[in-house]
């Protein structure tokens, strides 16, 4: 480490990895229920499962993010973090309420856990992943808000890059539309159109800003190449990633009682969507080719190439195989959307904080790269997650392509009921991928602590 207050970001990082464990149990647990009805019942139904599962993700990924900006602001603007304290107090407080709210999913009934925790006073809860209770959003509101002061007056002291600012807009971003979280209407159309400037917004948009950046930092540490060249990819990547991003959260607006117009613009700016993931594709390549050093830490370059692939395949070719309106029409909430909501999450923002965590981890506990034992551990945790969620996207495709054709296709439509029966098999399928994910994941968790010996940093 160059400056000791990055060390902040450890606690982070270790959070992260133990709620993304947590996520992968419930992930098991929600796929064994698809074809075992009862498995966990009463005890943690189905919907429970979906909702712990689903709000772990998010946070995990939140607190990837924050340690990835507390470790690699201090280096980015070349001075240290303005208050450790502060990142620490607001570290045990996220860490604290997410543990509490998980408990509250878990042990109490949603319509009490609602009640107790002033959901009368401000609705908010019981819209899918911002289920969150009143208090655990203000929470969250408070946590950010400590977190932007503290990266904020770090930069205003230091040194201004492009990776900084372009990560500062996407917290910012983040934080920004995570308000209209507290916004709940009672029109149905308003409620579900604002409801995406939440989730849409988040992960076709500013988390692409986050993403980007945390890539280009790590890039630019384990190749050398110059931060000129790096940075004109940054511009170019993140303007696509806007432009086709904001206007393209009109493909969630199809079926939903706005206007016409949002098929056409909806339709036209989603299937330019994949542009700026391709960019980034060959952007992480092309960087890796030009390197100008040897990096002792290869498993972070691999994280690294394979978070430009699978946000390609997952979040691009996914994403617009079933985003034009008139194919949407079949589609829209069938298995295809799992297969997509899948892959995308797992390449975009799963590997890109996996990457930043391998880069960094290594300097956190005083060595400039893990021994090639641990690294060759780490990559094979690497292929065996990487695979199985290609596989786990495979099956459920077929099974969204099955499903669109005997429910809504087919000249006898089935019942809904009836056709998850005919698609079981690929469940099971997905089922036992997902074990072998998990068993990437314990992979992946020995990785560091495999011992040996670590090797020097070589600089250009």
């Amino acid at each position: 480490m160059k400056y000791s207050s990055q060390s902040v970001a450890l606690p982070y990082f270790i959070a992260a990895i133990g709620l993304f464990v947590g996520q992968i149990i419930f992930g098991l647990a929600m796929g064994l229920q698809y074809v075992v009805g009862d498995f966990l019942f009463p005890e943690i139904p189905f919907n429970v499962a979906r909702m712990v599962h689903t709000n772990l993700l998010i946070v995990w990924l939140l607190f990837g993010f924050m340690g990835a900006a507390y470790f690699l602001i201090p280096e980015e603007t070349e001075t240290e973090l303005y208050s450790p304290k502060l990142a620490l107090l607001m570290f045990w407080v996220f860490l604290i309420a997410g543990a509490a709210t998980i408990l509250g999913y878990l042990l109490v009934p949603y319509s009490t856990l609602a009640e107790m925790t002033g959901n009368n006073i401000l609705a908010t809860m019981g819209r899918e992943f911002l289920e969150q209770p009143l208090l655990t959003k203000i929470g969250i509101v408070i946590v950010a808000l400590a977190f932007l002061f503290n990266i904020s007056m770090t930069m205003l002291k230091g040194r201004k890059t492009v990776i900084s600012i372009v990560l500062l807009l996407g917290l910012w971003g983040l934080a920004v539309f995570f308000l209209f979280s507290f916004y709940n209407p009672g029109n149905l159309v308003k409620d579900k159109f604002y409801w995406w400037w939440v989730v849409h917004l988040w992960v076709e948009g500013v988390w692409e800003l986050i993403m980007a950046a945390m890539l280009a930092f790590v890039l630019i540490k384990v190749t050398g190449v110059d931060r000129e060249v790096i940075e004109k990819w940054l511009y170019v990547i993140i303007t696509l990633a806007l432009v086709t991003g904001l206007i393209g959260t009109g493909h969630h607006y199809f079926w939903i009682g706005t206007p016409q117009y949002w098929q056409w613009w909806g339709s036209i700016f989603s299937a330019l969507e994949p542009i700026p993931f391709f960019a980034m594709t060959v952007f992480a390549f092309n960087m890796v080719n030009r390197r100008r050093r040897e990096h002792p830490n290869k498993a972070a370059v691999l994280w690294a190439l394979g978070t430009g692939v699978m946000a390609f395949l997952g979040a691009g070719v996914w994403g617009f195989l079933h985003t034009l309106a008139p194919v949407n029409f079949y589609t829209h909430g069938s298995q295809i959307t799992a297969a997509h909501g899948h892959m995308a999450f797992y390449g975009a923002y799963v590997l890109v904080v996996l990457t930043i965590i391998s880069y960094a981890m290594p300097l956190l506990r005083g060595r400039a790269a893990n021994s090639e034992r641990s690294q060759v551990c780490e990559m094979w945790a690497f292929w065996l997650m990487t695979i199985s969620m290609v596989f786990i996207t495979l099956f459920l495709t077929a099974a969204g392509i099955l499903q669109v054709w005997l429910q809504r296709v087919s000249d006898t439509p089935m019942p809904f009921m009836q056709v998850q029966d005919q698609i079981a098999l690929f469940y099971w399928m997905r089922l036992w991928a997902g074990v072998v994910f998990s068993i990437g994941l314990v992979t992946y968790l020995v990785s560091f602590f495999v011992k040996g010996e670590s090797k020097p940093l070589i600089t250009a």
